[in-house]
């Protein structure tokens, strides 16, 4: 069974997606074993955008089953209404209209159960693809990529994790940015988490928020600090006072910022990037095989 990384962070911008692409491309290249790169930011999915070689292997529309009126058993009575918590529904009974917006609809089933008419059945809604990369390299890639205007992420998310292969030595997830609900299935089954942070206020702002999410789902952490050299000391007095491991710092750097506008971080990695990586999979296998790191229980 594969062990699972989720890389997150905070807010967009501190350099997750960059982290994740190393550490995949580490742990395959140096440490000999297969790693498996699962990008989870549905919304935006780019981590394909970095590998020269790779071709789309596979792609499946994910469908999610929603509710939808057949107007010819509706009686508008408005029930349905008044069950669904997410105003999903409208019924106007004097022009005897009723309609489900699929956009909406969670597919929870309330409204099944408030329709004492038979009124109500399941259709498939499209919420996004699920698409699987390869390469002659033997790159192993998968992605989500939500239908524009649907707000299924966790949903979508859950769908894509379901095909990941289980088979490879680990599963790294490269989560979508903040610490709402698709943050929260991407590390759900996760059995270690990397908050990738910043040393500015706002880094720090958002990394409490990350810490405290962790915290309430009982998730073991550690912290990598990118852009380490930029001189705001105030996260690290944070990550001293809470008892979080630092496992990594990564120094700001012009040309390095410059090939991840190119899509060329992958490539000619200098020495130096090269074994703090290194340093940082090591320290993450020790907590994996240890059961170690902030796990609060």
């Amino acid at each position: 069974m594969a062990q699972k990384i989720a890389i997150v962070s905070g807010k967009g911008g501190t350099g997750k997606t960059t982290v994740s692409l190393n550490l995949y491309h580490f742990f395959n290249k140096a440490y000999n074993k297969h790693a498996f790169l699962v990008d989870c930011d549905v919304e935006e999915p780019n981590d394909h955008l970095f590998f020269s070689d790779l071709y789309e292997q596979f792609s499946e529309d994910v469908f999610q089953m929603v509710a939808s009126i057949q107007l010819n058993s509706c009686i508008f009575c408005r029930h349905c209404v008044e069950y669904c918590e997410y105003n999903a529904i409208t019924v106007i009974p004097p022009v005897k209209y009723a309609k489900i917006e699929a956009s909406l609809c969670h597919s929870c089933g309330a409204c099944f159960v408030a329709c004492q008419y038979n009124a109500i059945h399941k259709i498939p809604n499209k919420i996004g693809t699920y698409k699987q990369f390869a390469s002659s390299s033997g790159v192993s890639l998968i992605e989500g990529e939500l239908e524009i205007g649907s707000p299924m992420q966790t949903t979508l998310i859950k769908e894509v994790k379901k095909r990941t292969n289980n088979e490879a030595d680990y599963i790294i997830y490269d989560a979508p940015p903040g610490t709402s609900c698709p943050v929260v299935e991407t590390v759900s089954d996760a059995d270690f988490v990397v908050l990738v942070t910043e040393p500015t206020p706002f880094g720090l702002h958002d990394l409490k928020l990350t810490v405290d999410l962790m915290r309430n789902i009982n998730k073991s952490i550690a912290v990598i600090i990118n852009k380490a050299d930029l001189g705001f000391k105030e996260i690290h007095h944070y990550l001293k006072k809470e008892n979080i491991d630092l496992i990594g710092e990564i120094p700001f750097s012009k040309e390095y910022a410059s090939k991840y506008a190119k899509g060329d971080i992958l490539t000619n990695i200098s020495p130096n990037f090269e074994e703090i990586y290194l340093n940082i999979i090591s320290k993450i296998i020790k907590k994996l095989d240890s059961n170690e790191g902030t796990n609060y229980s």
